[in-house]
């Protein structure tokens, strides 16, 4: 979608951005804590470029997630991952994953999707070229008791059934941009391509 914009608007819309500060993990009246969930990804590290086949630029598929511990009492978990620099005033969901089982420690490649583990599916990165490079911010909540969510909460839905609930959380970010230069294999190059 945001992948036809022209180089010229995204660089126009280069400052305009949702914000960090936004991020559903950062809402005190989820009062996360100090409980922290080792959340990672054996398809790129911590702060690193994502792999193109999981953005709209390949198949779009998710990335695998693996996390260590969860905290004592926890019932279920909930993955949200948004882009806070989305040219938005709120941050783009991309995923929205309610009912995790408190035993289960990873999502396979792929297994966000419409009819798989739930939510709304895998929204694949699409930033607008020349807007600059884009966070994607996999964040995982520790809940002590299974949300009803409803077929289709979005987010203000999910946060304010979170609320009161959260035992502590992790978070993975990743990053993508079109049109910029990109780190690969430690060296910058210059208006790489994503295909």
């Amino acid at each position: 979608m945001l992948e036809h914009l022209p180089g010229w608007l995204g660089g126009m819309l280069r400052n305009f951005r949702a914000g960090h500060s936004k991020l559903a993990i950062l809402q005190p009246e989820l009062e996360v804590g100090d409980a922290v969930i080792d959340l990672s990804s054996p398809a790129f590290p911590y702060g690193g470029r994502l792999p193109v086949r999981f953005t709209a630029d390949g198949e779009g598929v998710s990335p695998p997630l693996v996390w260590g511990d969860v905290p004592d009492g926890t019932a279920g978990l909930v993955l949200i991952v948004e882009d806070p620099d989305a040219p938005a005033i709120h941050p783009m969901v991309h995923a929205l994953v309610p009912g995790i089982a408190a035993e289960e420690r990873r999502l396979a490649e792929g297994a966000i999707v419409n009819d798989g583990v739930g939510g709304e599916g895998w929204v694949p990165p699409d930033p607008p070229t020349g807007h600059g490079t884009h966070d994607y911010v996999f964040q995982l909540f520790a809940l002590d008791a299974i949300p009803d969510l409803g077929p289709n909460p979005g987010r203000s839905g999910a946060m304010k059934a979170m609320t009161g609930h959260v035992l502590g959380a992790g978070m993975l970010v990743g990053t993508y941009s079109r049109g910029e230069n990109a780190i690969v294999g430690g060296s910058a190059v210059a208006g790489l391509s994503p295909a």
